[in-house]
């Protein structure tokens, strides 16, 4: 059943578009760091540390630790298998699609990671990530289609350049981290937990605090139907098996 939030959305006709975070968001952990901490050089965790230290952007990050990969593209997909989607994000999907908001999957991380785990949970979601390639044998290499050369984050896949043609809806984010940061202050409101709430809760982001998707498509509903998009209090959410 709908709830009467989303009702009222369908029949204002607000456009909404919303921009999901992959790693740690949809899945729980960072797909990225859970194929580097099986199948790369240790070597890879230095380098993850000149990122996190802000001296090399997310382009140089990735690049140097993918050389580090060593892994066949079956070992890969086997081990991504093991990932699941939020048991909520189905429902979420659902909802969207139900209602006429948009939904695009915006990712740092690899685009093999986001195909896979979303074949094996049956979901067909339109995504953008950095391309990891096979190049022979157990070694890789990545490439990134969606880089700009003006991006402030240096980021391999520039989440902010995906709302410009969304100029005319109310933009949504939700995210968990850093590669989130940037696209935080170019939408309407944002659902955070983990970094990047406590980065919206210090420079004053319009936000609303979550843990599963559950909680996004209620409070998403609530914040469409309020009066000027404000963002509701917190309410309880009943969690409840996807279906």
């Amino acid at each position: 059943m709908q709830s009467k939030g989303w009702l009222n959305v369908s029949r204002a006709r607000v456009k909404c578009h919303v921009f999901v975070d992959f790693d740690g968001t949809i899945v729980p952990c960072d797909a990225t760091d859970f194929l580097f901490e099986q199948f790369a050089d240790p070597s890879w965790r230095d380098v993850e540390s000149e990122w996190q230290a802000g001296n090399i952007g997310s382009r140089e990050c990735m690049t140097r630790q993918v050389s580090l990969l060593r892994a066949s593209p079956k070992r890969l997909a086997e081990a991504i298998s093991e990932l699941k989607v939020d048991a909520g994000f189905a429902t979420f999907v659902r909802e969207c699609r139900r209602n006429g908001v948009g939904m695009t999957i915006v990712s740092d991380g690899f685009d093999f990671a986001i195909e896979h785990v979303l074949r094996n949970a049956g979901l067909s979601v339109p995504f953008y990530a950095n391309h990891l390639e096979s190049i022979g044998g157990d070694r890789w290499r990545v490439t990134f289609p969606s880089a700009r050369s003006d991006c402030r984050a240096l980021a391999g896949n520039c989440k902010c350049a995906f709302t410009e043609p969304h100029s005319t809806s109310v933009k949504v984010v939700v995210g968990d981290g850093r590669s989130d940061f940037c696209i935080a202050g170019q939408v309407d409101l944002v659902f955070a937990k983990a970094k990047l709430l406590e980065l919206c809760r210090s420079n004053g982001t319009t936000h609303l605090p979550f843990e599963d998707f559950f909680e996004v498509t209620a409070k998403l509903g609530s914040w469409l139907s309020s009066d000027g998009h404000r963002a509701p209090a917190a309410i309880p959410i009943a969690r409840q098996a996807s279906g």
